[in-house]
């Protein structure tokens, strides 16, 4: 009958363990004999008959003793290969109490041997305990390292930035494991105590200053920084310089993995383009979100989207009544939904399936759920897509906006959200425009409506769909080209969490009518950020892996706004974000405008990009299509 592979295993431990036994009980009989024989010099016929019977009648219960206080104070539980501080600890406790124990024994049992006996028996077999049990680490360490001297086939050379607490993981790691490959050459860390040193025998060898030179004279195949307490300015830096050696670049996960121990090899993490943009994650206040969140009904129009989804997971967390999906793909409402019900099995959330273009549709939803606040993220966002099929921009945005703002104050909504973007200002393209519109209908009906209408406005989303970062990272996958539209193209950037804070932190700010504005920081040049991104995979541009310019696209700019200057700015509570003062519109003929509009758009007129100019003053379409 073969042997199960899971008793197999278990059997090891339990073998270990036995045989660790064998060495202490050989470790009393041994050192307690060799303190007598050194109590007279060594000379085995000087000693009296007396203390030799002693020394016989008291070893074998004195060995049952130390096997059980031994047993008592964990000293087979641990994994010796690692023996640390916690186990010499474990060691000197368990020895405090077999001297407590052996002194109670010897006065209870009058056993007579010399006092010394006692004093240096003991020192002796503290000492051949520590042995028995750092002496396998020892012969571990020394059996890895000759592996690694000794190995014919050796993967890469590694360099790690960062010898604190997860590189001390991760250089162990490397070093002992039998199935990794790669050799940890040379450490870098900024503290100068550390600098000159060593971590688990590798050379601290300089500062972040150092990196290029280390790279050339270690041979650096693969770079890893494992500083997971980095500040992101401190981690872009670091970063910045590490994308100018061509070595890939890995790190390690977050602080919450460090402090439970969770950092290895298998956990390592390629750069995100988030950390290349040096700069905090910016954070809403949780509590004043949750404050008029709890207790409400949400809606989330668009839901199954990039920015939909995690304002659906962001609200679950406020612990609302009951949340409303509401989007017109069923896939990915389903699949939120479904992350929901996993996330939150408390959660009342209901998924529905429908168009915010079917005004029957949003009305039967109003009435049926009553939401209290509704959050529209519904929209075509694609500018070339929307330039070839500009009605379609109009009918779904303007239009799709318009007909749910207008349900929404039929129903008694209190508060109602627009999300924006920063295409809106001063826009090129009709995607741009058609936001602009929807930030006029929110500002018109807010000043005619009890519900409070406001709108955010941010940049582009690391790691939408159809944004840019993925899109570079399948190129780079793919042997490239990477296509930039052009070498001075520059945008702002935030990620998907911080865009869906913003848009809660907005809605408790919401008074009526304001569009809330993202301090983004500094804008990024898309040229110096898709090279970065093949330089931290491994690769140098436009020798392993083209930049390809491919021209901006129809309607697309190389700057984008995020205010226009006749809106003014005001601050709020969050420093981060701050706010653009409503515009005089004239509201009678705005609608009778978007009468016009809605019908040309039903007719499928092609002149509409004509037609939302004279809306949108600030409005620029392409010449060719007026």
């Amino acid at each position: 009958m073969p042997h199960s592979p899971s008793l197999h295993r278990s059997s090891k431990p339990l073998q270990r363990t036995i045989f660790i036994g064998i060495l202490d009980i050989l470790s009393v009989v041994l050192c307690w004999f060799a303190a007598l024989w050194l109590r007279f010099d060594f000379q085995f016929s000087a000693i009296p008959g007396l203390y030799l019977n002693e020394y016989a009648t008291m070893l074998l219960p004195w060995c049952a003793v130390v096997i059980l206080v031994f047993a008592v104070c964990r000293l087979y539980n641990s994994i010796w290969g690692f023996a640390g501080a916690d186990e010499l600890l474990r060691v000197i406790g368990a020895f405090c109490l077999l001297f407590a124990v052996g002194f109670l024994l010897v006065t209870l049992f009058d056993v007579t041997l010399p006092r010394s006996c006692y004093i240096i028996g003991m020192a002796f077999h503290f000492l051949a305990t520590l042995a028995i049990r750092f002496a396998y680490r020892l012969l571990r360490n020394v059996r890895a390292q000759w592996r690694h001297f000794s190995a014919t086939k050796r993967e890469k050379n590694i360099m790690l930035i960062g010898a604190g607490e997860a590189g001390r993981m991760l250089a162990t790691e490397f070093f002992t494991s039998n199935h990794l490959r790669d050799t940890v050459v040379c450490v870098i860390d900024d503290d100068p105590a550390k600098q000159g040193k060593r971590l688990c025998g590798v050379p601290i060898v300089g500062g972040r200053e150092d990196i290029p030179k280390a790279v050339k004279d270690y041979g650096v195949d693969k770079i890893i920084f494992a500083i997971p307490t980095a500040t992101a300015g401190v981690r872009k830096a670091i970063l910045d310089i590490c994308s100018t050696t061509g070595c890939p670049v890995q790190l390690v996960p977050g602080i919450y993995q460090l402090a439970g121990g969770d950092v290895s090899v298998s956990t390592l993490r390629e750069v995100s383009v988030e950390e290349l943009l040096g700069r905090d994650p910016i954070c809403g206040d949780a509590e004043e979100i949750t404050a008029y969140i709890k207790g409400k009904t949400v809606m989330v129009t668009g839901a199954g989207g990039s920015i939909g989804s995690e304002l659906c997971r962001q609200i679950a967390r406020a612990k609302p009544k009951q949340l409303v999906l509401f989007d017109i793909y069923e896939n990915s409402t389903y699949e939120i939904q479904l992350e929901l019900e996993r996330a939150h099995p408390a959660l009342s959330a209901v998924a529905l399936i429908g168009s915010v273009r079917n005004t029957e549709r949003l009305r039967a939803v109003m009435k049926q759920y009553a939401p209290d606040i509704v959050f529209h993220a519904a929209a075509h966002k694609h500018v070339p897509l929307m330039e070839t099929s500009p009605n379609e921009a109009i009918k779904n945005n303007v239009f799709g906006t318009y007909k749910l703002a207008r349900a929404a104050a039929e129903h008694g909504v209190k508060r109602f959200v627009l999300i924006s973007t920063d295409k809106a200002v001063n826009p090129t393209n009709i995607m741009g425009a058609s936001k602009r519109l929807c930030e006029m209908v929110v500002q018109m009906m807010n000043r005619t409506c009890e519900t409070e209408f406001a709108a955010v406005r941010f940049g582009n989303v690391l790691g939408s769909n159809g944004s840019v970062i993925p899109l570079f990272k399948r190129q780079i996958a793919a042997g490239g080209p990477v296509t930039v539209t052009h070498p001075d193209i520059v945008r702002y950037f935030m990620t998907i969490p911080e865009a869906v804070s913003l848009v809660l932190q907005a809605g408790h700010y919401a008074r009526g009518g304001e569009i809330f504005v993202l301090d983004m920081g500094e804008p990024v040049k898309i040229d110096d950020m898709a090279r970065k991104l093949i330089r931290l995979s491994g690769y140098e541009p436009d020798v392993d892996i083209r930049v390809e310019y491919t021209g901006l696209r129809p309607g697309e700019k190389l700057f984008e706004e995020l205010l226009m200057a006749e809106e003014g700015l005001k601050s709020t509570a969050n420093r981060r974000i701050h706010i653009g003062k409503p515009i005089d519109m004239n509201d009678e003929l705005f609608k009778e405008q978007l009468e016009k509009l809605e019908e040309a758009c039903r007719q499928e007129r092609a002149d509409i990009k004509r037609l939302v100019a004279q809306m949108v003053p600030t409005y620029t379409p392409p010449k060719d299509t007026l």
